[in-house]
């Protein structure tokens, strides 16, 4: 994969992660903070940031609980570790910030 087609993929991952968490009806606040990253902040101060590495060619997603690295396996964004898809792992961060079991797909 080429570094425009990744930055193309990663990028698109990033805005649906924006307009599905605006969507949800959560407290919190999804926006671009530069290129390639996007910050989702909490009311109690939290944050989530996800951002693209190119380097790598991955999405990482920096969490209170930690670090997560997801690579394109050709269908999904996939966890490095476990395989797990981006935005499964991204739900659970989120509702864990939050305190909700409502996920980052708006669905309870």
């Amino acid at each position: 994969m080429r570094d425009n087609e990744f930055a193309d993929l990663a990028d698109r991952a990033l805005a649906e992660i924006e307009r599905k968490l605006e969507a949800s009806g959560l407290d919190l606040d999804c926006s671009p903070a530069g290129d390639g990253v996007l910050e989702i902040e909490f009311g109690d101060g939290g944050r989530i940031v996800v951002n693209r590495h190119l380097a790598s060619r991955e999405v990482w997603v920096a969490a209170r609980s930690g670090g997560v690295h997801f690579r394109w396996d050709g269908e999904a964004w996939r966890d490095t570790r476990d395989g797990r898809e981006l935005m499964a792992v991204l739900s659970e961060l989120v509702s864990a910030h939050a305190g909700t079991p409502k996920n980052a797909s708006g669905k309870r």
